[in-house]
């Protein structure tokens, strides 16, 4: 009987080869906020909505996340938009 040795690199660099990245979230709209900021509303691949504010930098995820939630968000920040990172 012969044994094949397989080095963990060598598993790990196959394994990558086939994982295959989940798509990327669609992305929605945006709501303004009261500040100039904006709630950026996303749609993930298995139904589920995000939200990121650009204003106060609050991300939101889950299962019951409406647009509704992102509009409550957007009437009530008060944070003007953060500048981006160089």
């Amino acid at each position: 009987m012969t044994a094949t040795v397989t080095s963990i690199a060598a598993f790990a660099a196959a394994a990558a080869a086939d994982t295959v990245s989940p798509p990327a979230p669609m992305f929605l709209g945006s709501i303004p906020t009261g500040a100039g900021a904006d709630v950026h509303v996303y749609q993930d691949s298995d139904g589920s909505l995000s939200s990121d504010c650009t204003g106060c930098g609050e991300y939101a995820w889950t299962l019951l996340v409406t647009p509704e939630f992102a509009q409550e968000h957007a009437a009530i920040c008060l944070r003007t938009p953060r500048a981006r990172a160089a």
